[in-house]
C-alpha cells in the first residue's frame, strides 16, 4: 500500500453523539481523532497491532483541540490528519474537522509516544519504527509548554470514579477520552451550561481497571471566556495521572463560536 501523508475519513452524525442541545458531543470529536489517527497509522505500516507484534504501542502524551462550531443531527463531516514531526521519543500529529462546505469547524494537535509493553517506558522512534511520511504543517501552532498549577487547596468541585471495564481500551488501560469526560463531568453546571471551545490536556500517568480515581475542577472567569484548571488523580496514592485546561463561552454570551 502506497503511503500517504494526509488521510481523510468522512462522519455521518449520529443521534446518540448529540448532547442535550443538540450539539455533537466533544467527546465524539475526541473518538474521530482517535479513529482516523489509528487508520492513518496502518496506512503508515504503524498501527497498535502491528507494534504490539514488537512489544510495543502508542500512548498520547498531549492534546490541543479548539472548537469553532458543534457539528449537528445529520451533518457529514470531515476529519483530516497527518503526521507532522517525528523527532527523538515523540511525534506530532495534525487534525482539522470540516463541514460539508470545506469550512474548518475544529482543530487538533497532539504529541505521541511509543513505549514498551513490559515497561512501560518510551524508546526512541527512530530505533524502533519504520520509516513514514510526514506533513510539516501544523494544525495549532502549540509547543507543548506547561500547564499551569493545579492548586488542589480549594477546588471548585470533585468527582469520584470507578474505572470500569468499559473504560479500557486495546492496551488495557483507561482509553485517553475517559479521562476527558472525568474532567468535563466535574465542571460546576453553571460553567456547563456554556460551550466548550477550547481543551488542553497532558497525560501523565495511566489508570487500570478498579482504581479510584478524583476528578478536581479550578474556574476562573475571565470577561465572557471561562477557564477552568483540572486535575485527575488516582485517590489511593493522589498520583496525578492528567491534567488539563479548558475554556468556555460565558452562556450569556450569545457568540456561537471562537476562532480556530
Amino acid at each position: 500500500m502506497q503511503m500517504e501523508a494526509v488521510y481523510e475519513k468522512q462522519y455521518d452524525i449520529r443521534y446518540h453523539e448529540l448532547d442535550c442541545n443538540g450539539n455533537i458531543k466533544p467527546l465524539a470529536l475526541v473518538h474521530y481523532l482517535q479513529d482516523t489517527a489509528g487508520m492513518h497509522a496502518a496506512r503508515l505500516g504503524v498501527s497498535v497491532p502491528e507494534l504490539h507484534a514488537l512489544g510495543l504501542t502508542w500512548v498520547l502524551s498531549r492534546l490541543h483541540l479548539q472548537v469553532k462550531r458543534y457539528h449537528r443531527a445529520d451533518e457529514t463531516l470531515t476529519v483530516r490528519t497527518w503526521p507532522s514531526t517525528r523527532q527523538n521519543l515523540f511525534t506530532c500529529r495534525e487534525f482539522l474537522i470540516m463541514d460539508q462546505t470545506g469550512d474548518i469547524t475544529a482543530r487538533a494537535t497532539t504529541t505521541w509516544a511509543v513505549v514498551k509493553l513490559a515497561t512501560r517506558r518510551p524508546v526512541r522512534l527512530d530505533s524502533h519504527l519504520p520509516r513514514y511520511v510526514t506533513h510539516a504543517e501544523r494544525a495549532i501552532q502549540n509547543s507543548f509548554d506547561a500547564l499551569p498549577p493545579f492548586s488542589a487547596g480549594n477546588p471548585d468541585s470533585q468527582l469520584p470514579f470507578r474505572v470500569l471495564r468499559t473504560d479500557l481500551d486495546i492496551n488495557r488501560h483507561v482509553n485517553n477520552a475517559i479521562y476527558i469526560s472525568w474532567a468535563l463531568e466535574a465542571v460546576p453546571d453553571s460553567i456547563a451550561s456554556g460551550c466548550l471551545t477550547e481543551l488542553e490536556v497532558v497525560y501523565r500517568s495511566e489508570a487500570l481497571y478498579g482504581e479510584q480515581i478524583l476528578s478536581s475542577c479550578s474556574a476562573t472567569p475571565d470577561d465572557n471566556v471561562i477557564c477552568c484548571l483540572h486535575q485527575i488523580t488516582n485517590r489511593s496514592d493522589n498520583r496525578e495521572l492528567v491534567s488539563l485546561r479548558t475554556h468556555w463561552r460565558n452562556p450569556t454570551d450569545d457568540r456561537s463560536h471562537i476562532q480556530a
